[in-house]
């Protein structure tokens, strides 16, 4: 078989975000997040565990630079902390967020790393929640002083930044079904809250603008085929309305096409929380869209009838991960071909593809993961399929560069390249970041 290869300024990276790695919870005048309150909240977590430590990055991020060096990597996505720049979610910063940050984004580009900026991944200062959270539009006002803040101080030497990451993770799961902060289930909260979370990317993108003229600036959203179980009437509908919730309901307003009205119906909810110019603000220009994706769905409809009730045709394949999700490395191409024919995104990156996988050291203090390899070939074959057939990808993500807190399901899931044994903070690297590195310096996958 012949090596695949890719375009020759592809961009190799890894991603991470800051509450799942940083710790240092309380430290540098950081505010409360949404996430430390609610990781603190009982039941919560299903192993009872916080982000308090998570991987002690903030002190241990010079050795995780060095190792992403000594791995090849060309690009590091990370999140910034709002609480750890502003700890009331907007007012007087905190410096040594600032610093702390700042020390970073140097030390990033000393080690030839180029740094992507995610300003939002999930974790917002608990004084906004305590004041309505996302469902307000003062929050969106707030994200825009602090996208300014961030912007102001380390736009001198990051060009790409992002706004938010998965923004349907934050409105849907966090207000609407309850498993991740702040643990509201309000479907009418979920749905202001995602106005107000695109709101607020349309009115950040022109501050970074302002603040660094040569910015590269985008959106990070989770995309996932929604794909009929069989060709029924109702399968194909239900499918459709899938899509609409997930994915079209944010890709349509960023594209400048407003919300589904398909997807609208089915909400069956008064709008009112979009004003007068709220959807032109945010379809505001984009240099790329972020692609988050990890599998597909397999929609069945609860209602059925003598005529539509068709046995399923579509059936999950035997693969899945250690969180039950199917893999499915052609779903990674269907999206992106998806995207950049229905969508004008000058450019789009793979920010975010990995699996958990219940890894373990060795008896020779190796940690051999072959499925995850496999998981990473695969998905990367599948991505430079897409390049093939005209996709603008410019680059490619891998989460995790190390095991994390993984949200909800605390420290009982391991994305990572890098394993963290999270009681001495020692850092190995997995046979699967030994295989990326290889693909990074060659550029090419391995035939």
């Amino acid at each position: 078989m012949n090596s695949v290869a890719f375009p020759e300024d592809f961009v190799w990276g890894v991603a991470t975000s800051s509450y799942q790695i940083e710790g240092a919870w309380k430290e540098g005048n950081k505010g409360e997040s949404i996430w430390d309150r609610f990781s603190h909240t009982k039941g919560k977590i299903s192993d009872g565990t916080t982000g308090d430590m998570a991987c002690d990055h903030y002190h241990r991020w010079p050795e995780d630079v060095a190792l992403m060096k000594d791995l090849g990597v060309r690009a590091y996505r990370f999140s910034l902390s709002w609480p750890r720049l502003l700890p009331a979610g907007w007012g007087r910063p905190a410096r040594a967020g600032i610093d702390f940050y700042s020390r970073l984004v140097d030390g990033l580009l000393q080690a030839g790393i180029e740094p992507y900026i995610t300003l939002y991944h999930w974790d917002l200062p608990q004084a906004l929640q305590d004041k309505g959270g996302w469902p307000e539009r003062d929050t969106a006002k707030a994200f825009q002083e602090y996208a300014d803040l961030a912007s102001r101080h380390l736009g001198d030497r990051v060009k790409y930044w992002m706004t938010l990451n998965e923004p349907f993770v934050s409105a849907t799961i966090g207000y609407s079904e309850g498993r991740h902060a702040p643990g509201h289930t309000d479907v009418d909260e979920s749905l202001r809250a995602a106005h107000h979370l695109l709101l607020g990317h349309g009115w950040a993108v022109p501050a970074i603008r302002s603040n660094c003229p040569d910015a590269e600036v985008g959106i990070v959203v989770n995309l996932s085929p929604k794909m009929p179980a069989s060709p029924s009437r109702a399968d194909q509908a239900a499918a459709r309305i899938a899509d609409g919730i997930l994915n079209r309901w944010y890709l349509d307003p960023l594209a400048g096409k407003g919300y589904p009205e398909d997807a609208v119906r089915h909400y069956g909810r008064s709008m009112g929380f979009a004003h007068g110019r709220d959807m032109e603000a945010v379809s505001a220009s984009l240099d790329f869209l972020g692609v988050n994706y990890y599998t597909r769905d397999i929609v069945r409809s609860e209602e059925t009838s003598e005529r539509d009730n068709e046995p399923r045709t579509i059936l999950r394949g035997p693969e899945e991960t250690e969180m039950g999700w199917e893999v499915y490395p052609k779903g990674l191409y269907n999206i992106l071909t998806r995207v950049h024919a229905d969508y004008d995104f000058p450019a789009l990156y793979v920010t975010e593809n990995g699996a958990a996988f219940p890894d373990e050291i060795g008896p020779d203090g190796e940690v051999e993961d072959p499925k995850r390899v496999d998981y990473l070939r695969r998905h990367l074959s599948q991505a430079a399929l897409a390049i093939r057939a005209g996709v603008p990808l410019k680059g490619y993500f891998a989460w995790s560069f190390m095991d994390n807190f993984e949200w909800a399901e605390g420290y009982t899931k391991r994305f990572g390249l890098v394993y963290v044994d999270y009681e001495t903070q020692e850092r190995i690297p997995k046979a699967s970041a030994v295989w990326y590195s290889k693909v990074i310096g060659a550029n090419s996958l391995p035939g």
